[in-house]
């Protein structure tokens, strides 16, 4: 039996070393992750790294070699990352105070830049986090509160992520897309807004009415004062015409027979008159 095998503590302590020189020397590089490798503590180069338009699995990833104890993987997820703005109070430029949750997503296209210059994804989303709010707040405040349920809500969109794409690239991430995922008017604000409407739209109904009426009175004076030079003209042109019209009138009203169509309590009282009494002169025709 050789030496080697009569100490096997020595070669399972050997195994062992050499597993663990293997576990720091190669290393598996998932589609989804981005590789930065660093020598102490300086970046050195990029395994599997973001390219535009090339497909998984022509990037590099898969089985890689570094030089073990002295470089090590800090690992940049590859996929699209997403950060949200806290909900925020904007004011329009129609006085509007609108609550406002956006959105936006972004992924990672240099990695080097983003080690560098913020170190984690965490990093990167706490930096790109108030940029948004600004961005957002800054253009929406630029425009009337209609201008976000329209065809130009997407233009704000593309101002919001050219802003906010200005910052990221600064952390070697991409800004993907921008959207607001609600923009309400404060608790309360579409029934104070419910209120003036109504307000003003009883104002503006008070107002024709008035007019209205001014107007009907205005026509109703005209009306009075053409049937009155009517009647006047008709006395002066036939006295006793006129005369004989007005009695004809007054019986029609006082006997009830103008009335009683329209109310059937009326026209049933019982006048007794003298043949002799001179309201009833045109019942004694003329002579």
């Amino acid at each position: 039996m050789s030496p080697a095998m009569r100490n096997p503590i020595a070669i399972a302590f050997a195994a062992f070393l050499l597993l663990i020189l293997a576990g720091a020397t190669f290393s598996t590089v998932p589609e989804t992750e981005q590789a930065v490798i660093v020598r102490w503590g300086k970046p050195v180069r990029v395994v599997n790294p973001y390219r535009a338009g090339v497909p998984f699995g022509s990037t590099g990833a898969g089985l890689i070699a570094r030089t073990p104890f002295v470089e090590q993987i800090v690992w940049i997820d590859k996929r699209i990352q997403a950060v949200e703005m806290d909900n925020q109070q904007v004011l329009s430029t129609d006085q509007q105070r609108m609550q406002v949750d956006a959105f936006a997503r972004y992924r990672i296209v240099d990695p080097l830049k983003m080690y560098i210059s913020a170190r984690t994804l965490q990093n990167v989303s706490g930096q790109l986090q108030p940029i948004l709010g600004s961005a957002t707040r800054n253009e929406l405040g630029k425009r009337p509160f209609a201008s976000l349920l329209s065809p130009e809500r997407g233009q704000i969109m593309s101002n919001i992520r050219s802003a906010l794409n200005r910052v990221a690239s600064q952390y070697g991430a991409e800004i993907i897309d921008v959207r607001i995922k609600k923009a309400d008017l404060p608790q309360g604000t579409l029934e104070s807004a419910f209120g003036r409407m109504r307000t003003a739209r009883e104002q503006e109904a008070n107002a024709i009415r008035a007019q209205g009426a001014k107007q009907a009175q205005i026509i109703l004076a005209e009306a009075n004062a053409e049937a009155a030079s009517t009647y006047a003209e008709a006395f002066n042109k036939d006295p006793d015409f006129y005369a004989f019209y007005r009695a004809m009138q007054s019986y029609d009203v006082t006997f009830g027979t103008a009335a009683a169509p329209r109310n059937p309590d009326q026209g049933r009282s019982s006048i007794i008159l003298s043949p002799d009494n001179e309201y009833l002169r045109e019942f004694r025709g003329r002579k």
